[in-house]
């Protein structure tokens, strides 16, 4: 039996046996989602080969259980890049959820705007992102499954479903393309007028190799980032990992709004 099938059996063991709808991984600062799943969490800690996902503002527990009706999987907490230097980090975790049934994933992030539309307290929704960091999670993947089309990487029904979720909310969803930069350092402004050169709204140091493993494992993918400040350069606020956890609370009450209107209008 694979590493992946026996943790989702331990975890079955504990949650019961129905199979996930949905995954949902959450960033900085909206980890406490994971507390309103109506189920079972679990600690990473007690899932061997789980990420430690120690940054500050990270709940790194699984929820298995009902949240709006649907049964979904919350990851409290993701590993980084910066924290291990492995892109895969979060492939097991993965794993897992397609093991557990699930056929789709949300991914939410904290990023900063490069776009005066999408102040701090936004929400974006994904249409597409730029891999700036030119790291890979797929590298070292010995099939040809490593060769993932990355066309309709963010899923195009799952997006228009979170906009009319938003729209029904009454909440102001932006759109726009995000550029992965590795960290943990932030971006300098020359580096973000790059970044806005090559096309990309948002700016954030993770979600693009959660993206590249759930199309790997075919599962659906949507994302979205709560913007908590304008990029370097893009205005005067000091950019600091606690200033990005004091603001994501104000995008993540209407993130919470969305995804909660989302599973509830699911056909």
């Amino acid at each position: 039996m694979s590493k992946s099938a026996e943790l989702a059996q331990l975890i079955r063991d504990r949650a019961g046996a129905a199979p996930v709808s949905h995954g949902l991984i959450l960033g900085s600062g909206l980890g406490h989602i994971a507390g309103e799943v109506d189920g079972v969490a679990i600690n990473y800690a007690d899932l061997p080969g789980f990420p430690h996902a120690a940054v500050s503002g990270h709940n790194p527990v699984l929820a298995v259980g009902m949240l709006e009706g649907v049964r979904v999987a919350v990851f409290g907490g993701r590993s980084h890049y910066y924290e291990s230097g492995h892109a895969g980090a979060m492939r097991l975790p993965l794993e897992v959820l397609k093991a557990l049934g699930a056929d789709r994933l949300i991914v939410t992030n904290a990023a900063g705007s490069m776009d005066a539309v999408n102040p701090p307290g936004a929400v974006m929704l994904l249409s597409d992102h730029i891999n700036f960091s030119g790291l890979n999670p797929l590298i070292g993947e010995r099939t040809d499954a490593r060769f993932v089309p990355m066309t309709d990487a963010h899923d195009a029904r799952m997006r228009a479903a979170l906009r009319a979720a938003a729209t029904a909310e009454g909440i102001d969803a932006g759109e726009g393309v995000y550029a992965w930069y590795s960290g943990p350092s932030f971006e300098t402004p020359a580096e973000i007028r790059a970044i806005r050169a090559l096309g990309a709204d948002a700016v954030g140091m993770s979600t693009v190799p959660e993206v590249i493993l759930a199309r790997f494992l075919g599962l659906r993918v949507a994302a979205i980032s709560v913007i908590t400040n304008m990029a370097a350069g893009m205005s005067d606020e000091k950019i600091s990992h606690e200033h990005t956890k004091s603001m994501a609370p104000i995008g993540a009450a209407k993130l919470e709004r969305i995804l909660r209107r989302y599973l509830r209008d699911l056909d």
